[in-house]
């Protein structure tokens, strides 16, 4: 996975439809695509870059508690959009989940009604319901610093479908408990009960869990690893107009009466195309431009307190301004 911001999705299904995935388990791979294209189209949408695109990797999961079946989608996507000009485009709006669910299940029931599994009289009486059982969750933004996060997640996400730790077998009575998550609940299947919910989970051969989509499918990947030439893509905030983006820029204008914004040569809007933290970039850019100075250490300004409670630097710096707030 790219050093990219990303976001842990859940997209879930009501239970009165879980019995066709039940019985045919290729609707899993669609329950699997029309996540996906959930998610790209809309941050494709939010990007709104000529050849962006995400990534993304979900993985299937069919159970609930007790083994119960409950098949959902969780998706661990970049959050935001890779350009082929080299950066990582991240939008700083929060996710819409309300547009992210009627558009998910739009498409699930379009591909049910296709299929022929359910008529437009089931559509009816879901949609009438006050809670459908369609669900979208979306976490919170994962920093690409925060590795320990994302690899719990990971693990979350891919974990099995029982705890051997909260079962236990009683072979003299022929039965099995299970205990839910926080031990708070336990309930009893016969041997022949655990079995079948077991087993119910066990995908078709061939079959697979985890998939890959976007900048993270196999094929992109391949062909990185082939011309082994994988691009370092740096991370732009894509913040709305007249946000925090641009609170910096007021603050130097009102210190030091220049707006960082306007171009010292024509005097035109300048517009902001990235911003690098990456040390070794900065120092090369400026190498470049000739202007890199070497870290110099310097003594702060010497600082008395005054009787009234305020600070002021050394004289020969210390300027009276009846205008600085």
């Amino acid at each position: 996975m790219k050093k990219v911001p990303h976001r842990h999705f859940v997209f879930s299904i009501p239970k009165i439809l879980r019995i066709y995935f039940l019985f045919n388990r290729k609707l899993l791979k669609e329950l699997s695509k029309i996540s996906w294209e959930v998610i790209g189209d809309y941050y494709n949408s939010t990007c709104k870059k000529d050849g962006a695109s995400t990534a993304a990797v979900a993985v299937i999961q069919t159970f609930g508690d007790y083994l119960s079946f409950n098949p959902h989608m969780h998706i661990l996507v970049a959050d935001g959009c890779f350009g082929g000009d080299g950066f990582f485009y991240a939008p700083s709006i929060s996710i819409d989940t309300a547009s992210l669910e009627k558009l998910f299940v739009h498409k699930i029931f379009k591909m049910l009604l296709s299929r022929g599994l359910i008529t437009e009289r089931v559509v009816e009486l879901i949609q009438s319901w006050k809670h459908t059982g369609f669900g979208v969750y979306c976490g919170k933004r994962i920093n690409p610093k925060d590795a320990r996060s994302t690899e719990n997640l990971a693990r979350y996400i891919i974990r099995a479908s029982f705890s051997q730790e909260r079962m236990k077998y009683y072979p003299d009575e022929a039965k099995v408990t299970y205990e839910s998550k926080y031990g708070r609940q336990v309930k009893e299947f016969s041997c022949l009960e655990w079995m079948a919910a077991l087993v119910s989970h066990i995908p078709d051969r061939g079959g697979q869990t985890v998939r890959y989509y976007g900048s993270y499918s196999n094929v992109t990947r391949g062909r990185f690893k082939k011309e082994e030439d994988e691009p370092q893509y740096h991370i732009i905030e894509d913040e709305s107009p007249g946000g925090s983006n641009m609170s910096w820029a007021r603050l130097i204008q009102k210190i030091y009466e220049v707006d960082p914004l306007l171009c010292p040569r024509c005097g035109k809007k300048m517009k902001i195309i990235a911003f690098i933290e990456d040390y070794k970039i900065v120092k090369k850019i400026l190498d470049y431009l000739g202007i890199y100075e070497f870290e110099r250490k310097r003594p702060p300004p010497k600082i008395e307190s005054s009787p009234d409670g305020f600070d002021d630097y050394a004289r020969d710096d210390y300027i009276d301004c009846d205008h600085v707030c």
